[in-house]
């Protein structure tokens, strides 16, 4: 008989039921994903074909099934290289995020400040052309102030965008 020790070690059911509905919430992630996103992650065809039909499916039960079988799938695929793809993927889609946002608070700030704020950022970008900006700036403000929307404020966008990028 052998001793307890030369035994070897075994997962509880309840480590392996962790692990097994970890597997099943990145299937739902990736699920959810865009499809360009999706298209990014390494997959097998079986475990992409579930995930489609999984996308098109109504009912809330089969729904739920089509998951517990991604699931089931991905317990026999590499699990760690799909993750660190979806997480690159993700973190790919907060810089895209924090770069829209810092333009827009850029644009915000331009029309609020205007020559102030122009220099500070005619530091921070010199390749920007100084001239072109103030134009930008101006025509937004004058559009703020007047009320209307002659899309001044989306051509200055659209311009720090392309500076900060």
């Amino acid at each position: 008989m052998q001793e307890p020790e030369d035994l070897p070690e075994r997962d509880s059911k309840s480590e392996r039921k962790r692990q097994m509905l970890a597997l099943q919430k990145i299937g739902e992630v990736l699920v959810n994903l865009p499809a360009p996103q999706l298209a990014q992650i390494p997959l097998e065809s079986q475990l992409l074909d579930a995930i489609q039909e999984a996308r098109g499916l109504k009912s809330d039960e089969s729904r739920r099934r089509q998951l517990q079988y991604i699931g089931k799938l991905m317990r026999h695929v590499d699990a760690q290289s799909i993750t660190e793809a979806l997480d690159k993927v993700q973190l790919k889609g907060q810089y895209t995020k924090a770069k829209f946002h810092q333009v827009e608070r850029w644009r915000d700030q331009l029309i609020a400040q205007g020559d102030n704020s122009l220099q500070e950022f005619l530091a921070k970008h010199p390749e920007a052309d100084s001239q072109q900006l103030r134009q930008l700036v101006r025509n937004a403000q004058k559009d703020a102030k007047t009320g209307k929307n002659t899309g001044a404020d989306t051509a200055l966008f659209r311009y720090l965008r392309t500076v900060i990028e």
